[in-house]
């Protein structure tokens, strides 16, 4: 495999504990080229920057790291912004060509990290999405564990359904189902034809992906990426992870079973997709997905799913 240039975007708030995890991390990626990071430290009033600096020295043999302090304007001081404006520093230093891989500054990649998604790439791929499972060097609830199988379970249910409906033949099984701002690879090419990340407030990961897909980009999700995440609670980011680990708190702590949508609803959402992209194409096919309602949530998440059990044609 030819190594493509490539460089690490990551968006950082307040990350004075989690970002030298994060460089240390990406310090020993199992790959031999000297490792571009682009960090944009934005509406901070910790010692992040200064974090970043002292990484710099300090891996200065493995880490080319640039870091810019930034401040947006309150309509604008969220994750869209600076996963943007650090994915925009990416593209302009790879002038344009190349590979950009976005990570959050609460990530703990393995080290085969980097090395899995530019396979991935040469492989044919346009955009890699990574797999993100919870920090175990860190602290987490034995319920807290369950419960997120649980949910891997159901999930793994539901891509059962759209493999067996409506598969991309580029996207093969076994595959899994995150694409999120902690793991995202994309062409940089692609990522400049479909104008960079929208500066939105919370969501930005997600339509980045759709945009690009739209675009005519191929997305995979082999499971040799993946990345380790933060389990806390309180984090920076609007409708980020933290946000889904404080609701699985919540939830354990008022005793409601988690309520989500029954296997039929994916049914018809893969047949639906099947057909509606075969008559008006890929791109119609996801404009059209995003103005319909949401599936009813009425089903009690399940304790286990065996094997095979929610699959139907």
């Amino acid at each position: 495999m030819t190594t493509p240039a490539f460089c690490v975007c990551v968006p950082a708030r307040n990350e004075v504990q989690r970002l030298p995890i994060l460089l240390d991390a990406l310090a020993a990626q199992a790959v031999r080229e000297r490792i571009r990071v682009a960090v944009c430290i934005n509406n901070s009033d910790d010692d992040s920057l200064a974090v970043a600096q002292d990484a710099a020295l300090r891996h200065r043999g493995r880490l080319d790291i640039r870091a810019e302090a930034c401040t947006f304007p309150p309509p604008r001081a969220h994750a869209g912004s600076a996963r943007g404006h650090a994915m925009a520093m990416g593209h302009a230093w790879l002038d344009g060509e190349g590979v950009l891989i976005s990570t959050d500054a609460d990530c703990r990649p393995p080290a085969t990290w980097i090395a899995a998604n530019l396979a991935a790439i040469d492989a044919g791929a346009d955009i890699v999405g990574g797999r993100i499972v919870l920090d175990d060097a860190e602290p987490i609830a034995p319920a807290v564990v369950a419960l997120r199988a649980r949910f891997d379970d159901y999930w793994a249910a539901v891509r059962a359904i759209e493999d067996a409906i409506d598969p991309a033949p580029h996207d093969p099984a076994p595959r899994h189902g995150d694409h999120t701002g902690a793991s995202i690879a994309i062409d940089a090419a692609l990522f400049h034809a479909i104008g960079g990340v929208t500066p939105i407030a919370s969501g930005e990961d997600r339509k980045m992906v759709i945009d690009a897909v739209a675009a005519g980009g191929r997305l995979v999700h082999p499971p040799s990426v993946w990345t380790r995440v933060s389990a806390r609670t309180d984090g920076r980011a609007e409708g980020g992870m933290a946000i889904a680990m404080a609701d699985l708190a919540a939830t354990l702590a008022d005793g409601t079973a988690p309520q989500v949508p029954a296997f039929e609803h994916w049914r018809a959402r893969a047949q639906w997709r099947r057909a509606e992209r075969a008559a008006h194409g890929v791109a119609a096919m996801l404009t059209h997905e995003a103005t319909l309602p949401p599936m009813p949530a009425d089903m009690a998440l399940p304790g286990s799913v065996p094997a095979g059990a929610a699959v139907s044609r």
